[in-house]
């Protein structure tokens, strides 16, 4: 059992789904600096100051923070936005590496079988 785990454990496909995990994670952090510190201070100096988390309203004791929760669409619509760029640059990248790679045309038995009675021909003497 533990072989079969080590086995899965370090498979490539698992590692570098790890990988990806932290990497995102990190990004995510990025990202929602990015938004927190400089885009929405931007929109709000844009829309006059308006402050999307300072957003409540109060019905008797319960406070409604819907700013919040306009705050937390937005972040996801700018990581959203974010990611389906970085993925847009890497599968952009990966067309032109595809590109650059010539297979050779694929021939058949039948082809081969054929290709080769020919030299054959052209190698026979003549009588």
């Amino acid at each position: 059992m533990w072989q079969d785990f080590k086995k899965f454990a370090f498979k490539g496909n698992v590692m570098d789904l790890a990988i990806a995990v932290v990497i995102g994670a990190a990004f995510g952090k990025i990202v929602t600096s990015l938004v927190t510190d400089i885009i929405t201070p931007l929109i709000g100096v844009l829309m006059g100051g308006v402050d999307f988390s300072g957003l409540v309203f109060q019905v008797g004791k319960a406070k409604f923070m819907y700013g919040n929760f306009i705050q937390s669409i937005f972040d996801f619509i700018i990581v959203a936005l974010a990611i389906f760029m970085v993925i847009r640059i890497m599968l952009k990248f990966q067309r032109k590496k595809e590109e650059v790679v010539e297979e050779s045309p694929v021939i058949d038995a039948k082809e081969a079988l054929l290709v080769e009675i020919r030299d054959l021909l052209k190698n026979q003497k003549p009588l």
